[in-house]
């Protein structure tokens, strides 16, 4: 039973323990398996293509040297589509709207378009932090603007997802609530707010896969500015 709006956020628990790994893992769970058989069946191949169109719309806009991250970014952007969407089944459990678990996927991602960059071309990297033909009194004040904007972006990452997905679940609870209201105290009236409520659902699916999408391009474009030819 819900005490307030915010109860959906909480994680769930199961005889005392928190069960948010294994909120995590049922998309997993619930997705069909590879096969190695050699005629598939129609779910697999449109996974099959699913995959191999989403790393070759990632991958396109990077140089050879970043194609190594092909299999990271493919992973995540998934992850995250799978775990917002079935967050708006009935009675699951969304993990990305905790900023703790936002913050997770985004740091590591970050941190390490940051470390390639300096790995591979330090020089060109740190070149970042001075835009060229800056006066040189004001050379120590953009360093420093132009360092908490880099710090910033991991939390930018994070904090975006986290607010559309919170959002979007705060939203479609006070339409359903509303929904469910209507139809007990004026039923006449109860189809203008159910079809609101599968209006709102049918964006949050795509709002959904938008976010997913927005995360893991934020994530390709900082690692082409890091391995740029």
């Amino acid at each position: 039973m819900m005490i307030n709006l915010f109860d959906q956020f909480v994680p769930p628990q199961m005889l005392g323990l928190k069960v948010t790994l294994m909120a995590m893992l049922f998309p997993l769970v619930v997705s069909p398996w590879m096969t190695n058989r050699l005629l598939t069946d129609r779910t697999t191949t449109a996974i099959k293509w699913a995959l191999k169109k989403t790393t070759k719309h990632f991958m396109a806009t990077l140089p050879q040297q970043a194609q190594n991250w092909a299999l990271i970014l493919t992973s995540t952007f998934f992850l995250i589509l799978a775990l917002n969407i079935f967050g708006l089944l009935p009675y699951t459990f969304t993990p990305t709207t905790h900023l703790s678990m936002n913050l997770a996927m985004a740091v590591p991602l970050w941190l390490g378009t940051v470390l390639t960059g300096i790995t591979t071309q330090p020089t060109a990297s740190m070149a970042h932090l001075l835009p060229e033909g800056t006066p040189t009194p004001l050379i120590p004040i953009l360093i420093l603007i132009e360092l908490i904007s880099l710090l910033m972006r991991p939390l930018a990452l994070a904090v975006r997802l986290t607010a559309n997905i919170t959002a979007g679940h705060l939203l479609l609870q006070l339409i359903s609530t509303a929904t469910f209201t209507t139809i007990k105290v004026m039923p006449a009236l109860s189809p203008l707010p159910t079809i609101l409520l599968l209006l709102l659902t049918a964006l949050e699916m795509a709002v959904a896969g938008i976010q997913a999408y927005v995360f893991v391009l934020l994530t390709t474009l900082y690692l082409k500015e890091n391995t740029y030819d």
